[in-house]
């Protein structure tokens, strides 16, 4: 793991957070002093730790983030699975029409499976687990799983409070601790999933001021990513009906194989590959 530490802003956290940076091998620092502090403040501390790594987790009453800082620049990401956003993409989003649900096989009459091997911050796993889909969430990267499964444990407590039925939702995702590449190949022939969702990592553009925040941060993460376009023929390997990957609207296909259709929208791209 490349984080260098686990901060802990808010009291009430503090054993929350041991307990976190136990689990994940990392030094844990309680900031709760500094809960009630401005951002820039937290940020003054933070640089005063002199870390190492450019990368921190911090605990806050929201959930874990993870913070890139390095060069004055403060970046951060968190999953999220409850919020105002999420309920309202879910409320409002378009349910069985959205693109991703015609993309994966989403009918009345059927409801696929889907294993999403490059999960990042699990948003196209939670829509397709809104719309009845079962999903099991692969993600490689420490620091990023260890967001989802912050994510689907804050979000499940809120439920318990909030929405019950959110909770049958989080029931249909399952977030597994592997590398896709490893994965794929070990599963039985009778719990290999439907449908196999693909979002690898695809180059930044020129003006990196214009690329969203997170997507900065998982690029220096994760860096290049060289072996994204082997996860095509692993997946359609084990896919039992259809692979799909999901690409920029302007990109080649992945490994320069050429889907057996392709839904397009605005900016992004879904490449259908069916299984024979």
């Amino acid at each position: 793991m490349k984080a260098a530490a686990l901060i802990t802003l808010v009291a009430s956290k503090v054993g929350e957070g041991r307990a976190l940076a136990s689990f994940h091998g990392l030094r844990h620092i309680d900031a709760s002093l500094h809960a009630l502090n401005k951002p820039r403040q937290v940020h003054a501390f933070i640089r005063s730790e002199a870390f190492e790594s450019p990368y921190i987790f911090l605990l806050h009453s929201e959930g874990l983030s993870l913070v890139q800082h390095k060069e004055g620049d403060f970046l951060s990401i968190r999953a999220d699975f409850h919020g105002a956003s999420v309920r309202y993409r879910r409320d409002k989003g378009g349910g069985k029409n959205q693109m991703i649900a015609k993309a994966v096989g989403i009918r009345s009459s059927e409801v696929p499976t889907v294993l999403d091997a490059t999960a990042g911050l699990g948003r196209d796993a939670f829509v397709l687990a809104s719309l009845g889909c079962a999903v099991t969430l692969i993600e490689r990267v420490p620091e990023v799983r260890a967001l989802l499964a912050d994510a689907l444990s804050q979000a499940a407590n809120w439920s318990d409070a909030n929405e019950l039925g959110l909770a049958s939702i989080l029931e249909r995702m399952h977030l597994v601790q592997a590398d896709a590449l490893d994965y794929m190949p070990r599963l039985l022939r009778q719990d290999a999933p439907d449908v196999i969702y693909l979002d690898p990592m695809f180059p930044l553009r020129s003006k990196s001021a214009q690329v969203k925040k997170e997507m900065r941060v998982f690029h220096d993460l994760v860096g290049t990513d060289p072996d994204a376009a082997d996860l095509l023929p692993a997946a359609l390997a084990c896919a039992r009906k259809r692979v799909v990957v999901k690409r920029p609207r302007l990109a080649s296909a992945l490994g320069s194989v050429l889907p057996s259709y392709a839904l397009e929208g605005k900016s992004n791209r879904y490449d259908v590959y069916t299984c024979a």
